[in-house]
């Protein structure tokens, strides 16, 4: 394999915050090439430039071609196959702090339909800056991968956590939380939220419970049951008429719920509290 890495000095690469760039390179595949599985410890952002190959990990192996980009956590083994007759290249960047929330499995694959370009383009002055260590070279560099990030996590199927969206998000996570205490007993879910938000339903989950906790649905389910306490104490209702008036499905999903909570069932907490 044909690669040129250059790395960022971590006192430097990202002045203590995150995400950090640790290192940039280009590979192009050669008959040295080494597909043996191997993990990093930071997210590796791929860019593919030319060629065809496969990348493997534990659990599958998939396509990649031009215009792909895979994103693979940290610690999670991974490697690249490439196809002899079309040769394999990308650029890859080494990011700390960073993690993709799209897979389970801790990678994503998506394909770039628009702003390839754009993105090629901060990805050649960052080598270029790199490769001839320019004064600030450094700076440019943190400043290209921001870019880099902002116009990624605007692709539905990136997902990207990082510490510099937290002042962005916890904006929208409290309109969240705000929507819900006003609208609780209505029909909602993750993907309605996340339209509200206009964010991407996997990553509200995740900001949200980092900012308040827990999840958005765990917590729409505890201001039901908040609710529910006092209907049961106060109120002659029906198990089933409380469960309807607080928007659960059934009366014995609230009851599962409020089990859950309280620790004991709604009919238990209601003779309690008579």
């Amino acid at each position: 394999m044909s690669r040129q890495q250059y790395n960022f000095r971590r006192e430097i690469a990202g002045d203590g915050g995150f995400p950090r760039l640790a290192y940039v390179s280009r590979a192009q595949y050669s008959s040295e090439w080494n597909s043996s599985l191997h993990t990093h410890g930071c997210a590796e952002l791929f860019f593919i430039t030319g060629g065809h190959g496969r990348f493997r990990t534990r659990q599958e192996e998939f396509p990649v071609a031009i215009h792909d980009t895979v994103i693979i956590n940290a610690n999670v083994p991974h490697t690249e196959v490439s196809q002899v007759e079309s040769p394999l290249e990308y650029t890859v960047l080494g990011v700390e702090g960073l993690e993709t929330l799209a897979g389970a499995e801790g990678y994503a694959l998506f394909h770039l339909h628009i702003g390839w370009e754009e993105l090629m383009g901060c990805l050649r002055l960052m080598l270029q800056e790199a490769e001839m260590t320019l004064p600030d070279y450094e700076r440019v560099c943190r400043s290209l991968l921001e870019v880099v990030l902002v116009r990624l996590n605007r692709q539905r199927d990136a997902v990207l956590s990082g510490e510099p969206f937290d002042a962005r998000t916890s904006r929208e996570c409290g309109l969240v939380r705000r929507y819900i205490d006003n609208h609780f007993k209505e029909n909602l879910n993750l993907d309605q939220l996340a339209q509200l938000a206009h964010l991407n339903k996997y990553y509200l989950a995740h900001a949200f419970r980092r900012e308040f906790g827990v999840s958005p649905i765990n917590y729409l389910i505890f201001r039901r049951i908040e609710e529910s306490r006092f209907l049961l104490r106060e109120t002659d209702h029906t198990l089933s008429l409380i469960a309807q008036i607080l928007g659960f499905s059934s009366l014995s999903y609230f009851s599962q719920c409020f089990r859950r909570v309280e620790g004991i069932s709604p009919m238990e907490y209601r003779r309690r509290h008579r």
